[in-house]
């Protein structure tokens, strides 16, 4: 990915005079001893990975590629299968930008004889493997951290780095941005492509950094972006329903996030902490229990207000401003003053405090530092612009979420709760109905807009929507999502709550085949601002 990884610019180039017929002795005297120095295909891949190979395989390369828009000279071009095209197409465009191998599933029947070809039984599997042998294992170098679940990964991944960065910077990759030590880049993607994660991870190295955080999503476990990392901790935060339309069943969708910790995606992780206030983190706790019994060198913490869980809260009090619990883990307890408004919100926090612990961090001496945690952007954050109502903005884009965010404002709202939501299209429709739902039972008044339809009809999710409305009169329908806000915002009174939901800290929109500049929080700063400026006239 651009801007991503790093380039070495003078292998590149060397590849690149390579086309050229005439060199001086010196230039190529140069050129060879860069490629010395290179990495080989021969580094990349063991001998049980290959079923067949066209080509040398003792032959240095530049990097590897998984996009054929951004081959540079002497790239490996990786020949994914993928949901909507076959790697395979783009063989020809990545050679002609100057790939000197290709790996696929399959040979081509007239391969050039300038490139090397080589059949893999999985390329996603041989990409992981490939990417953790050219960047030398930075995951062997660090203790890298990995959370999965349906919600919650992102405020976990953020607890924990905050809590334990000290003297050495500590790495993030997670939805929002990828922070590599010296430098932060905006996120692409929750979980990226194995070769982006190695790359990565290897910057963080290179930046002093001994510990890192990420997001794993289940569309990362199953394409096997993570496959072969080596976990220090993996972190379960809950399951609900979401993702079906990839996944098409919570009990498959179960099985891919339950591999992370039972040994699916390669070496069991030495520690695992997981919520037992979830249904299926109970069933994990079950197999790795048994795991555990049979031998597996594994740790096993537990978390939750389950009067079981190893590192428990008690006596939880919701304020409009925060939170107060009681934290309980093994040799020791603390009172806790959270500034994050919500139950879920001490869920993540346990969370975060579990696995620092089970690293052998004592929360007594970090737990000081949740008084200076800023929160995640555009989770739950609120909007403050003099106003003399609420306004919070979430990422809230399940059923689950959404009833957390709304069950949590509600206790803390003397007025009434008002809610924009939408629903993402080309995602799981059978979402759309639930949430609906969930804003009928839980809110006074919902306003359903637009979120990203992508290059669905918003029609179409619009009527897939209304299948959960049983009052029709709480719910007004608007295509246009500012005008759906400025709605929200016009009606609200001293007292009440606007939740604006679904979008959270994203900066853009996605219909059709258009990206659009949207962000929910800028936009109600915006209106807020409006509507003040017209009070005072």
């Amino acid at each position: 990915m651009i801007g991503y990884l790093t380039q070495n610019y003078p292998l590149i180039h060397a590849f690149a005079q390579t086309a050229s017929v005439r060199r001086s002795r010196r230039e190529a005297t140069a050129v060879n001893r860069i490629f010395k120095m290179a990495r080989k295909l021969t580094d990349c891949f063991e001998e049980e990975d290959v079923q067949a190979v066209k080509g040398t395989m003792d032959r240095p390369i530049s990097g590897l590629v998984t996009d054929s828009r951004r081959v540079v000279p002497g790239s490996v071009f990786f020949a994914l299968p993928g949901l909507r095209a076959d790697g395979a197409l783009f063989i020809d465009e990545a050679v002609s930008r100057g790939a000197v191998a290709v790996v696929g599933q399959t040979l081509p029947a007239h391969p050039t004889g300038k490139v090397t070809f080589i059949q893999v039984a999985d390329a996603r599997a041989a990409l992981a493997l490939a990417a953790q042998r050219y960047y030398r294992f930075p995951d062997r170098d660090m203790t890298v951290v990995g959370v999965t679940g349906t919600s919650g990964k992102t405020a976990v991944t953020h607890l924990l780095q905050h809590f334990i960065n000290g003297d050495q910077p500590v790495g993030l990759l997670g939805s929002i941005y990828y922070d590599l030590g010296r430098r932060t880049v905006p996120a692409l993607k929750t979980t990226p492509e194995a070769v982006d994660i190695c790359g990565m991870l290897a910057q963080m190295r290179e930046a002093g950094c001994r510990q890192a955080v990420m997001e794993v999503s289940s569309h990362g476990l199953d394409q096997q972006r993570v496959r072969g990392l080596r976990f220090g901790a993996a972190v379960f935060t809950n399951l609900s329903q979401d993702h079906l339309n990839y996944h098409k069943t919570l009990a498959g969708y179960f099985e891919v996030k339950s591999g992370f910790f039972t040994g699916e995606n390669g070496e069991l992780p030495k520690v695992a902490v997981v919520n037992c206030d979830d249904l299926h983190g109970e069933k994990i706790i079950a197999r790795l229990t048994a795991l555990i019994g049979g031998g597996a060198s594994m740790r096993l913490v537990t978390y939750g207000e389950n009067a079981g869980a190893q590192v428990r809260a008690e006596q939880v009090v919701l304020r409009a401003n925060g939170t107060q619990f009681r934290l309980i883990w093994p040799g020791g307890e603390l009172e806790v003053a959270s500034p994050l408004i919500g139950r879920f919100h001490v869920n993540n926090v346990l969370g975060a405090v579990a696995t620092a612990w089970g690293l052998g961090r004592d929360p007594a001496v970090f737990m000081s530092r949740l008084r200076t945690y800023g929160g995640v952007p555009g989770r739950m954050e609120r909007i403050e612009a003099g106003q003399t109502f609420q306004v919070v903005v979430d990422s809230a884009h399940t059923e689950d979420a959404l009833r957390n965010g709304l069950r949590t404002l509600r206790a803390i709202t003397p007025g009434r709760l008002l809610v924009v939501f939408g629903c993402g299209g080309r995602r799981d429709r059978h979402q759309r109905a639930l949430m609906a739902k969930a804003v009928q039972a839980l809110a006074d008044i919902g306003i359903a807009t637009a979120d990203n339809p992508r290059t669905e009809a918003l029609a179409q999710i619009f009527e897939d929507m209304r299948v959960g409305v049983s009052e029709p009169e709480k719910m007004t329908w608007m295509t246009d999502r500012r005008r759906a806000i400025g709605l929200a915002l016009a009606m609200a009174k001293p007292g009440d709550t606007v939740l604006i939901a679904g979008k959270g800290d994203e900066s853009f929109q996605e219909c059709a085949d258009t990206v659009y500049p949207f962000d929910d929080r800028e936009v109600a700063r915006e209106l807020l601002g409006a509507q003040g400026a017209q009070r005072k006239t």
